[in-house]
């Protein structure tokens, strides 16, 4: 299963040494990532669950998706999310995957960046913090972002419409606005 998924994703970037998959619901699949693709360096980028919906709600995915568009099946969503990658956490080895919390990896671009190329096995290079200056294709719904500087406006960026997100808040089952604000 490995050697085929392999195959199929190098005719995107046939000379590349290491190819990069994003997709929101891999999720699912790092136990069977970790066992047909063992060399295969399973990143988990943790984000203020306000903040993730309101990012989902506020853009047009390709494909199938549909959970990302109304409120009350995105919260469900992300709550089975959470549940999974908790027991991921609990059966998968250690190494398997490395998380990051994206709050972090703003505030410390260069620190979150140096242990994700460690963890991946690679050279760092001063590069890694000129990432928007690449020239390479980008194909996602944050084509526009890849290609600027790290900006920290994202962070916290729910907070701006308090109660008008109660509906979410609700479904994420966050019931006081207060101690959300003040987790974040």
């Amino acid at each position: 299963m490995g050697v085929r998924y392999l195959a199929s994703i190098s005719k995107y970037a046939p000379r590349a040494a290491r190819i990069v998959n994003k997709l929101p619901t891999n999720f699912r699949f790092a136990g069977l990532i970790a066992i047909a693709l063992p060399n295969a360096r399973i990143i988990h980028v943790r984000r203020d669950p306000v903040d993730t919906c309101l990012s989902c709600l506020s853009k047009i995915f390709r494909g199938d998706l549909l959970f990302a568009y109304d409120v009350g099946e995105l919260a469900r969503y992300y709550r089975a999310y959470e549940e999974l990658m908790r027991h991921w956490r609990e059966v998968l080895p250690s190494a398997t995957m490395l998380e990051v919390d994206y709050e972090n990896l703003v505030g410390d671009l260069e620190g979150q960046s140096r242990r994700l190329i460690e963890y991946c096995g690679l050279e760092w290079s001063p590069k890694c913090l000129s990432f928007h200056t690449t020239r390479r294709v980008v194909l996602t719904a944050s084509a526009a972002q890849v290609r600027q500087p790290i900006y920290r406006s994202s962070v916290g960026r729910w907070h701006a419409y308090g109660e008008a997100l109660r509906p979410l808040l609700d479904a994420l089952e966050i019931n006081d606005l207060k101690k959300a604000i003040e987790r974040t």
